[in-house]
C-alpha cells in the first residue's frame, strides 16, 4: 500500500471535496427549516393552495432573517463551538442590514415608475461571514488562554464575544453587504443570460460529471441553492433546485444496466433504482458509472433533456429538495410545476437509457466490469465508506470495512492522521480515554497520528476517527458526519481501542521513529486535548483532597463526596457538584477497571473557579450502576493543567501492580507520591 504523508497536500479535487463538505454541513442541518419555508409559501401567500394573508406575513422575515442566521450560526458552531455560533449569528445580522440600506439608498435614486429593486437574502453572506466571524473569535480565545486572571474568565469570555461580535457585524455591514450583492448581481444576470438564449441545459456538461467525482456539494450548496432561494423568493420558484436534483439521469443508467448489463452489475441495478429513485441516495449509481467511464456520455444528455424540458414548462421548486428523492421533489414542487417535473425526470431517464443502452450493447469489451473496485474507486474519491456501498456488492464491500466493521460507521480509506476522544465535557472522560488509545497507537509505530479529546459541543468535521460512548456517539456523528465513529462503554480498557489500533496498522505505514526517544517526544509534542496541555500545578491535587476510606454507600453520594472535596479545596462552587449529578445522569462517567472520574457539564464550566482534582478510596467498593467503582477521582477542568495527572492516572489503570500500589497506600502523600511517580 502506498504511503501518504501528512506533508503531502491534497489534490485540488479533495480540496473542493473538502470545500463542499463543509458548505453542506452548513446547509443540510438547515433543510428542514427551508421545507418549512417552502410550506408557508405554498400554503398561505395570495397564490397558494390556502391563501392567508395574516400567516403569509411569516414568508419574508423567514427567508430574510430567519434562514441566513440559523445557516450562520451553524457555519459558527463548525468553527468553535456556540461561541462561535453567537458571533457569526451577529455578524450576519450587521450583513442583512448594510445589504437592506444599499438596495433602499439605490432604490431612492430610480425615477418613478420604476420597478425598485427587492431584497438580497443573505445567505452567500452568511456562509463566507459564518464562519469567518467563529474563526476570529476562536483565535481570540486562543490568544488569551491561560492568561486570565482567576475569577474574571466568565467576564472577560462574556465582553470579547461581545466586543468580537459588534465588531464583526460592522465588517458585514461595510463590506460582506456589499460583496454579496455584488456577486448576486453577476450571478443574476448569468442565470437570467443562461435562460433567456436558452443554453442553461449546458450546465449539465459540469454537473453531471460533478457528481460522481463528489464535487456537486460545492456546486450546489455554494452555487445552485443561494440561487435557487433569492429566485423563489421574488418568483415563488426556482428552477435551480431541479438542476442537481433531478434523479433522471440515474434512474435511466441504472435501468439501462438491468436491461443491458451482466453479472453482479446487472443484478444489483433495479435495487440501486429503487434506492436512487425514493430513496433519493444519488451517490449509489456512481460506481456503475465509474465502471465504465464512458457512460458520463449517457447521463450528460439525460440532465441536459430534464433541464430543457423544465425551461419549456417554467417548473420550479419552492425550496431545496433534500435528499434527491422524487419524494422530495414533489413536495417542494410548485403548483404549476408537477407535470414539467414528471417530464423532465421522465426524458432525462429516457435519453440516459437510450444512450446508455447503446454504449453496453456496442462495448467490444465484454468483460462485465469489477462493480466492487468502482465501488471503492468511488469510496476513495469520496474519502470514507459509502452508507449504500452494500447494496451493490454485499455488506462486506468497500475499502476499510476490518476494524470497524459491525459499528455502523463509515471506516477511511486512506491515512489516519486525527483521532479525537469525544465527551459531553471535554475535561475528564475524554482525555483518559484520548491517553489509554494514544499510548495504544504509539506503542503500535504510528507517532505520527494525532490522539485529542474535545468537548462535543467544540467538534469540527476534521477528524479521520471519533471515539465516543455509546450514549453519546449519535450527538457526535451530528457534528462529525465524514468521520469514522467508534463506540465505546468501557474507557479504560475497551478492546474498541484495539480495532483502531489495527485499522491504523491497515492505512498507515508504522513511524521509522516510534520507540525512539526522538519519536516519543514527536509524539509527546502532538498529543493535546482542546487547547495544549500544560504541567500540572502542585495543588491540582491537594493532600486534603485525597479520602482513602469514603463514607459513602451508593453512586450518587460517592459524586457528592468528591465533588463536595473540590469545594472544599475552593476549586468550584457548590452548583459545580449538581452538574455533576447532572452529568451522571445522562451518560455514565464509570471507566472500568474500578474507576470512575464524575465531573461536571459542558454548561457548567463558569462555576470552575480553578483546576483541581479530588480522590477518594472505597475499599469495599460502590455500585456505579451494574459496575463495581472502587477509586472515584472527582474532576473539575478550567484549562487543561489537569490532563497531565489524568495521563498518568491511565497509566496506572491499565496496570494491575500500579492499581495494588493505589490500594496498599496507607496516607494521602503516598497517594499522591503513586500518582506523580508514573512516567506520563
Amino acid at each position: 500500500m502506498a504511503t501518504v504523508t501528512t506533508s503531502q497536500r491534497p489534490s485540488a479535487r479533495v480540496r473542493v471535496q473538502k470545500f463542499g463538505t463543509f458548505l453542506s454541513n452548513m446547509i443540510m442541518p438547515n433543510i428542514p427549516a427551508l421545507i418549512a419555508w417552502g410550506l408557508l409559501t405554498a400554503f398561505f401567500i395570495d397564490v397558494g393552495w390556502t391563501p392567508n394573508a395574516d400567516l403569509a406575513t411569516m414568508v419574508a422575515p423567514t427567508i430574510h432573517y430567519l434562514l441566513p442566521l440559523l445557516i450562520a450560526a451553524t457555519g459558527g458552531r463548525m468553527v468553535h463551538g456556540d461561541r462561535g455560533g453567537v458571533v457569526a449569528a451577529f455578524a450576519t445580522m450587521g450583513a442583512i442590514a448594510g445589504s437592506d440600506l444599499l438596495i433602499e439608498n439605490f432604490n431612492a435614486t430610480l425615477p418613478e415608475g420604476t420597478a425598485p429593486l427587492g431584497q438580497v437574502h443573505m445567505f452567500i453572506g452568511a456562509m463566507i461571514l459564518g464562519p469567518l466571524s467563529a474563526w476570529v473569535m476562536k483565535k481570540l480565545d486562543q490568544s488569551w488562554e491561560g492568561k486570565i486572571r482567576a475569577g474574571f474568565e466568565m467576564l472577560v469570555n462574556m465582553f470579547s464575544a461581545g466586543i468580537t461580535a459588534f465588531f464583526m457585524g460592522i465588517f458585514g455591514f461595510f463590506v460582506i453587504a456589499r460583496l454579496v450583492n455584488a456577486i448576486m448581481d453577476l450571478a443574476g444576470a448569468a442565470v437570467n443570460w443562461l435562460i433567456a438564449t436558452g443554453f442553461l441545459p449546458l450546465v449539465s456538461i459540469l454537473i453531471e460529471p460533478a457528481k460522481v467525482f463528489f464535487l456537486n456539494n460545492a456546486i450546489n450548496h455554494g452555487v445552485l441553492t443561494p440561487l435557487g432561494i433569492f429566485q423563489a423568493a421574488e418568483q415563488g420558484k426556482s428552477i435551480m433546485f431541479l438542476l442537481e436534483a433531478n434523479p433522471g439521469p440515474g434512474l435511466g443508467l441504472l435501468l439501462a444496466y438491468a436491461v443491458f448489463g451482466t453479472g453482479m452489475a446487472r443484478a444489483s441495478a433495479p435495487g440501486a433504482a429503487i434506492i436512487h429513485f425514493l430513496g433519493g441516495i444519488h451517490e449509489i449509481y456512481f460506481p456503475y458509472v465509474l465502471m465504465k467511464p464512458k457512460l458520463m456520455l449517457a447521463t450528460i444528455p439525460g440532465g441536459m433533456t430534464g433541464v430543457f424540458i423544465n425551461m419549456i414548462f417554467d417548473s420550479g421548486l419552492r425550496a431545496p429538495a433534500a435528499p434527491g428523492s422524487i419524494i422530495a421533489i414533489y413536495a417542494q414542487a410548485a403548483t404549476d410545476s408537477y407535470v414539467g417535473i414528471t417530464l423532465s425526470w421522465i426524458g432525462a431517464a429516457a435519453v440516459t437509457f437510450a444512450v446508455a443502452a447503446l454504449l453496453l450493447k456496442t462495448d467490444k469489451n465484454k468483460d462485465e466490469g469489477d462493480l466492487a473496485a468502482a465501488t471503492a474507486s468511488m469510496e476513495s474519491m469520496k474519502g470514507k465508506k459509502s452508507s449504500v456501498s452494500g447494496a451493490l456488492v454485499g455488506a462486506g464491500a468497500g475499502a476499510g470495512a476490518g476494524a470497524g466493521a459491525g459499528a455502523g460507521a463509515d471506516a477511511p480509506t486512506g491515512p489516519v492522521h486525527n483521532v479525537v476522544f469525544a465527551c459531553d465535557a471535554g475535561m475528564g472522560s475524554s482525555a483518559m480515554g484520548a491517553s489509554v488509545l494514544r499510548k495504544k497507537i504509539q506503542q503500535a509505530g504510528h507517532s505520527d497520528v494525532k490522539v485529542v479529546n474535545k468537548a462535543i459541543s467544540n467538534l469540527t468535521d476534521e477528524f479521520d476517527i471519533v471515539v465516543s460512548h455509546q450514549d453519546l456517539t449519535d450527538r457526535a456523528k451530528q457534528k462529525t458526519g465524514s468521520a469514522y465513529h467508534v463506540s465505546v462503554d468501557n474507557f479504560m480498557a475497551s478492546p474498541r481501542y484495539d480495532e483502531i489500533v489495527e485499522l491504523i496498522n491497515t492505512t498507515n505505514a508504522p513511524d521509522a521513529t516510534a520507540g525512539t526517544p526522538a519519536g516519543a517526544a514527536v509524539a509527546a509534542a502532538e498529543a493535546s486535548s482542546d487547547d495544549e496541555a500544560a504541567a500540572p500545578e502542585h495543588d491540582v491535587l491537594a493532600v486534603e483532597s485525597i479520602v482513602l476510606e469514603g463514607n459513602a454507600r451508593t453512586r450518587d453520594d460517592a459524586i457528592r463526596e468528591a465533588g463536595d472535596l473540590l469545594v472544599a479545596a475552593g476549586a468550584v462552587e457548590p452548583a459545580y457538584v449538581d452538574s455533576m449529578l447532572d452529568r451522571e445522569a445522562s451518560v455514565s462517567t464509570h471507566m472500568g477497571k474500578g474507576l470512575a472520574i464524575p465531573h461536571g457539564t459542558n454548561e457548567a464550566k463558569g462555576t470552575i473557579k480553578r483546576t483541581a482534582i479530588s480522590f477518594v478510596r472505597y475499599p469495599e467498593g460502590i455500585d456505579w450502576k451494574g459496575k463495581n467503582a472502587e477509586f472515584v477521582i472527582g474532576i473539575a477542568g478550567q484549562g487543561n493543567d489537569h490532563l497531565q495527572l489524568l495521563s498518568k492516572i491511565a497509566t496506572i489503570f491499565t496496570s494491575r501492580d500500579e492499581v495494588e500500589r493505589l490500594r496498599s497506600c496507607s496516607t494521602p502523600e503516598q497517594v499522591r507520591d503513586v500518582l506523580n511517580s508514573v512516567a506520563d
